[in-house]
């Protein structure tokens, strides 16, 4: 039984009320959480910083998956590290030297995440699969929440599974943009492992009954 990662993302929580929606997914049936770091470079728009991470930390009580949408990520691996990420993904298009960015991250005792844009093709991961544990399809353009799904994802999965499978990697698959309970049943059934899923759960009249429903759909 294949029992799918759910990681709401922080972006799309209520930020007067920071706190009690990060207890809300502590005490939920969601497995990480999601932060977005956007520096109005690499994607136009601005997300949290480090003061933010940090206060998330000290209550957040499950995976600490951040998601780098800045240029020269490189700068700031062993803060990040330091501000309590346990998984750190950055953007392949930001990386010019991708395996050793991705060996800096792993020094610093994090899993190493690498996102792609829509429009780039999972083949270039071909050399450094084996040393990457996530890989980030992004199903929307990144930079803003609440986009519309991009349908042509469901055909990427399938290539970068089958690249992970000839390439005998361990490599899993997670999916963010535009995540509901219409389509998070092929993500998975095309072999997604996680699912970023924001307005959807934290727009919801009952974020922790949207949670278990997404956890019960794609059971597989």
């Amino acid at each position: 039984m294949k029992n799918t990662i759910i990681a709401p993302s922080v972006l799309a929580a209520d930020f007067a009320n920071l706190q009690r929606d990060i207890e809300i997914i502590n005490a939920s049936e969601a497995d990480w959480f999601h932060i977005d770091i956007m520096d109005g470079v690499f994607v136009p728009n601005i997300s949290f910083g480090m003061p933010v991470l940090e206060a998330i930390s000290k209550h957040a009580k499950k995976t600490i998956d951040v998601h780098l949408m800045i240029v020269d990520p490189d700068r700031y691996i062993k803060t990040f590290a330091g501000l309590g990420a346990n998984i750190l993904t950055v953007h392949y298009e930001a990386c010019p030297h991708l395996h050793r960015t991705l060996q800096a991250i792993k020094a610093e005792g994090m899993k190493a995440g690498v996102a792609l844009n829509p429009h780039t093709n999972v083949a270039l991961l071909e050399d450094t699969i084996k040393d990457i544990d996530m890989v980030c399809l992004m199903s929307v353009n990144p930079g803003f929440g609440g986009q519309s799904f991009i349908e042509n994802t469901y055909s990427k999965i399938e290539k970068l599974k089958e690249l992970i499978i000839r390439k005998n990697a361990s490599t899993i698959i997670e999916i963010d943009g535009g995540v509901t309970d219409k389509n998070a049943k092929r993500l998975v059934q095309a072999g997604a492992d996680v699912l970023v899923a924001g307005n959807f759960v934290f727009k919801a009249d009952n974020p922790m009954q949207t949670i278990v429903d997404l956890k019960k759909i794609t059971t597989l």
